[in-house]
């Protein structure tokens, strides 16, 4: 099953990079929203946020600059993803990512079929942002020192600034305190937006009732594609 049936994460993503084409020249996958009149300053260059919700993702932001530094230096694509392997492994629950983008038939899945989604489902996000984070301009992922509760949830506000001058981007994240500390379930583009809903959405036309075999296959098809490289 091709993933450009993925109609709506297509679209999702050809919008990201429209809205950071000025900044990543169209090679950075990101989520626009309105950014604050204020930036702060943390790990990557931003705002230290003084919370341990703000953790995971100023781990992240510090590895996706790391990695644009690294495709500018021209590391190859397989050490990249290696570190942000390990990023995304710290700063994500994948697995509950995975259940809450497959949607209501996931309890409906084999167990091995939900073990080989929640894998292929973490290589898809490290090979995104391995392919889409590959250069590197002086810009700044900040973390803001501004939160909001969502019930048990938090939601990090993160605001991203252009190396070359331009107005600032913003991005949330939605933290949950799991066993092993708080992780990102979430990303929401405009503050509404939310990707796990967009996966959601095209990911159920590929998954019957104990079944998720096109799924798996149209996953298996796009993180080759990533790892391939933009085709010529």
């Amino acid at each position: 099953m091709a993933w450009s049936q993925f109609r709506h994460s297509d679209l999702l993503y050809k919008l990201m990079k429209q809205i950071l084409r000025p900044i990543y020249g169209l090679m950075l996958l990101g989520f626009a929203i309105a950014a604050p009149a204020f930036p702060t300053s943390g790990p990557s260059g931003g705002a230290q946020a003084a919370t341990p919700e703000a953790a995971p993702v100023e781990g992240l932001d510090a590895a996706l600059i790391s990695a644009m530094k690294a495709g500018s230096a021209k590391q190859s694509f397989a050490s990249r993803y290696q570190a942000l392997d390990a990023a995304v492994k710290s700063a994500y629950d994948i697995p509950m990512v995975t259940q809450n983008s497959v949607g209501f038939l996931w309890s409906t899945l084999p167990a091995g079929q939900q073990a080989e989604l929640t894998d292929l489902f973490e290589q898809f996000t490290t090979s995104s942002y391995a392919a889409e984070f590959s250069a590197y301009g002086g810009e700044q992922l900040n973390v803001l020192p501004a939160e909001k509760s969502l019930g048990t949830k938090k939601i990090v506000e993160t605001q991203l600034i252009p190396g070359g001058g331009g107005s600032p981007t913003e991005l949330d994240y939605v933290v949950n305190n799991t066993p092993q500390g708080w992780r990102i379930t979430d990303v929401l583009l405009n503050g509404t937006i939310s990707q796990v809903a967009v996966h959601e959405s095209d990911f159920a036309s590929l998954v019957s009732g104990g079944d998720a075999s096109q799924l798996i296959a149209a996953l298996k098809t796009k993180i080759a594609a990533l790892q391939a490289g933009p085709s010529s």
